[in-house]
């Protein structure tokens, strides 16, 4: 393993860390809080808080899972029902974002699922106001294509990120912010594919074109 492999795998632990920290942090507020809490209604809700930090700690867990590692459990193909719940499991904590898709496909290669998560994670990341995410993804004889659509009021789209997922972002200036969209571009490089981004105030549009094997 490279360093430049090692220091990208150090940034995409540092996202998840980062995403896991609210819920799990709110686990251990909500347990504090049941340990001196006496009133029948207030233990409820932080029951309630519990449950609800305990499911997304878990959702967040699953889509890490399979958009940054091994993937164990799963053969060379993926279901795209599987990537469909992972993601709409993370929009759905959300409450502001609304999801729609189209697939052509059933399956896809473990590789092209992984670009299909994190582009649509960056395209989560950028509706930080709420908005629609449209995915679609089909795997055709010569190429699999794979495309999000991030709309909403004032979209928020890091110049940074497009540079990581065009490859012109220098390694020593990658962060964990950007480490999801090298991830993509280097996957897609590997595969000898390309990635497409377009932005503007009101849509961010991410596209791969993947070969097929």
């Amino acid at each position: 393993m490279t360093t430049a492999s090692l220091d990208l795998a150090s940034l995409l632990c540092s996202r998840l860390c980062h995403d896991l920290l609210s819920p799990v942090g709110a686990m251990t507020n909500g347990l504090e809080l049941l340990a001196d809490e006496k009133d029948p209604d207030m233990r409820a809700k932080c029951f309630e808080l519990l449950e609800q930090s305990a499911r997304i700690s878990a959702d967040k867990l699953r889509f890490f899972r399979l958009a940054f590692g091994a993937a164990g459990g799963f053969g060379e193909m993926v279901p795209l029902h599987e990537a469909r719940g992972l993601v709409d499991a993370l929009v759905g904590n959300n409450g502001r974002i609304t999801v729609n898709w189209v697939l052509g496909s059933d399956a896809l290669s473990k590789s092209a699922i992984k670009i299909l998560l994190n582009l649509a994670l960056i395209g989560i990341d950028a509706l930080v106001r709420g908005g629609t995410l449209d995915i679609g993804a089909e795997a055709g004889a010569q190429a699999t294509e794979i495309v999000i659509r991030a709309s909403g009021a004032r979209v928020a789209f890091d110049p940074a990120v497009g540079q990581a997922l065009d490859g012109s972002l220098p390694t020593a200036e990658l962060s964990s912010k950007t480490a999801p969209a090298a991830m993509v571009q280097l996957i897609a490089a590997q595969m000898g594919g390309g990635v497409q981004v377009h932005a503007t105030p009101e849509a961010l549009l991410l596209g791969a074109v993947l070969p097929s094997a």
